[in-house]
Order: structure tokens, then C-alpha cells, then sequence
């Protein structure tokens, strides 16, 4: 018998508590639908129950800023109805309400979608990026202090981004989105999926910054705060390292283009992750912090002004303060031409 950790014990009495009295009082279920990845004949589902006021009608694109996101209350064991290309699946949510699974169905390469119900809701469409399986080359990336620019203690950053700042107080690093972009035009289909340890809470506020900064769209894999059946917390240093490998798996034809930051633990994950799987990593490139930065990020700093390609693992490893210093080490390698 397995046995469940207190704190999730207690998170799944309160759970059960709020959502019958919510429920007496009328309210409904919703579905939150996050975009999720595939290949032709099978797609990767991503979604959470959620309970929703009588009357409140939620808008595909509402804003839910800070602290509200984590007030939310999560329907668990939820049966959802999923249809992708004409196949149906049906499958339930987990203890606080999110929705994970692997469903047949066929969708052209590119961007597809997989239509999802549960009781007495209207079907939604929940964004689908299929990847064609001629496709060699991807991108995975971390969002916080790679993409965007946080210049917060990390043990603070949790806190301050979620529960009090929304994407509009958020800038993004120079030159980044452009490198993107570069990186996507020079590879015809390259999928881009960015890999974060934030809370799935903040998916909707993370893909609007993405796409208001021209970020190129992809999946956003994140993780749940909450307690876990044997921990008070979730790893998020083992949520990146799951996801890795599990996209090794799930694409052993493509090498990633892995782009982090040297403010914490991308260089180690990403660095163990080359050695246990070299043929899926093409190079790894580093954002370089700034002295300011990296002492925020608890991080020691080093030389920021500067681009260089360092070899490590038999694998490249370009590190620049900013995307433009990194698309200078990338545009004359074999990644562009």
C-alpha cells in the first residue's frame, strides 16, 4: 500500500471541502485547456478542471492576474472527453484537477487541436504543435532569465512573480526572440518548447508574454506547486530533467538546441542530459547574466560582456549575455547553415 504524504492528505480534504460547498452553491466546472505536443497518430493533452461561478462567463483569453490564479478551485477525478482527428478518449483528472495523457488521433504536421468536454461544458479546443516527423531539429528553452529578465533574488522570484506581477511589469531579454525566430526560419518546422519550474497557474500570463515579446509559439511545460503524494514540494530541478528526458523519447530523431542561463541549474541539467543522450542534443547555448543579475539569481558572476563558444561533452556550448551575442556564435555553424 502506498502511503500518501500528510500535506497531500490535507490538501485533498480541503480540496473536497471547498469544491461541495462551492458546488451547493451552484457553481460549475470549466476547462483551462494549456498547448500540447504530438506527432502524427498520437498528441499529448494538457488541461485542468477548474470551478467556475454561476453566470460567469469566461472569456478564451481572460487575464487572471497574480495571487488569483492560485485561488482557484481544481476539480479532481473529472471525466474529460477528448477528441483528437476523430478519435475519442476519455480520461480523469488528477488529485488537483490537471489533465495529462497521451490519446491517439491524427493531426497534420503543424498546429492542430484536440477538442475537450466535461460535464454540462461546452467543448473548447485545446492547441495542439505537431511534429513532423521529417523534422531533425528543435529548441527547447528556459523561460526565466532566457526569455525574460526577473533581476530578483530566486527565492523570492516565485512569489513576487506570481502572486503580485503580471507579464505587462515583465521585460524580455535583448535580442532573444529574434534568435528564436532566426532559429526557426533557418529550419523549416522546428518546434520550440520552453521549459520552465513555474506553476501551471501561470500558463495563460507566460503564453501572453510570449506572443506580446514575438516569441515563436510552442508548448509551455510547467509543473504543480502543490504536495506531491511522498513530498511537501515538487522538485523542479527533477520536472526538468523528466521533461528532457521524456522528449528524448517521445522524438529520438530530433537534437535539441537547448538554450538556458547560468543563473542556477540549467548548466548541470542541461550538461547531464548531453551525456545521457547525445544523439538528441545538438548544442547547449547559455544566456550569461549580468553581474547584477547573476548575484540576485545567487549565482557567482563572471565575465558578461563578451561571446564564446566553450567545448564540453563532446558538445558545443555558446554562451552570451543576450540573444544577438549568441546569434553571432550560432549564424556560421552547422545549427544555420
Amino acid at each position: 500500500m502506498v502511503r500518501i504524504h500528510r500535506a497531500a492528505l490535507i490538501e485533498d480534504a480541503v480540496h473536497e471541502m471547498v469544491e461541495r460547498r462551492l458546488r451547493g452553491r451552484g457553481w460549475k466546472p470549466y476547462i483551462t485547456a494549456y498547448t500540447g505536443y504530438g506527432a502524427p497518430g498520437w498528441a499529448r493533452v494538457m488541461a485542468r478542471v477548474l470551478l467556475s461561478r454561476p453566470g460567469r462567463v469566461r472569456r478564451k483569453r481572460e487575464k487572471i492576474r497574480g495571487w488569483r490564479s492560485f485561488t482557484t478551485t481544481p476539480v479532481s477525478n473529472a471525466l474529460v472527453r477528448i477528441e483528437v482527428g476523430g478519435t475519442v478518449t476519455e480520461a480523469r483528472t488528477d488529485r488537483s484537477g490537471y489533465l495529462d495523457v497521451m490519446v491517439k488521433g491524427d493531426l497534420d504536421p503543424g498546429w492542430g487541436s484536440a477538442k475537450l468536454s466535461t460535464e454540462g461544458t461546452v467543448p473548447i479546443d485545446a492547441p495542439i504543435r505537431v511534429i513532423d516527423p521529417t523534422v531533425k531539429f528543435g529548441v527547447i528553452s528556459d523561460i526565466d532569465d532566457t526569455v525574460m529578465v526577473t533581476t530578483l533574488p530566486r527565492p523570492l522570484l516565485a512569489a513576487w512573480n506570481t502572486f503580485v506581477l503580471d507579464e505587462h511589469a515583465r521585460a524580455a531579454v535583448p535580442g532573444m526572440a529574434v534568435l528564436y525566430e532566426r532559429m526557426v526560419n533557418a529550419h523549416p518546422g522546428t518546434p520550440v518548447v520552453y521549459l520552465s519550474t513555474g506553476a501551471w497557474n501561470v500558463a495563460p500570463t507566460l503564453t501572453r508574454f510570449l506572443s506580446r515579446h514575438l516569441y515563436p509559439a510552442g508548448p509551455i511545460l510547467l509543473t504543480d506547486w502543490g504536495p506531491t503524494p511522498d513530498r511537501w514540494f515538487r522538485s523542479g530541478q527533477e520536472h526538468k530533467r523528466k521533461s528532457l528526458r521524456r522528449l528524448a523519447a517521445e522524438f529520438p530523431d530530433v537534437k535539441w538546441l537547448l538554450i538556458g542561463d547560468d543563473g542556477q541549474h540549467d548548466q548541470e541539467i542541461y550538461s547531464e542530459f548531453a551525456r545521457e543522450h547525445p544523439d538528441n542534443v545538438a548544442a547547449v547555448a547559455i544566456r550569461r547574466l549580468s553581474p547584477t543579475q547573476a548575484v540576485l539569481a545567487g549565482a557567482i558572476p563572471g565575465p558578461s560582456e563578451t561571446a564564446e563558444v566553450v567545448p564540453s561533452g563532446g558538445k558545443a556550448w555558446f554562451s552570451a549575455p543576450d540573444g544577438a551575442g549568441l546569434w553571432s556564435l550560432l549564424r556560421d555553424t552547422d545549427l544555420i547553415s
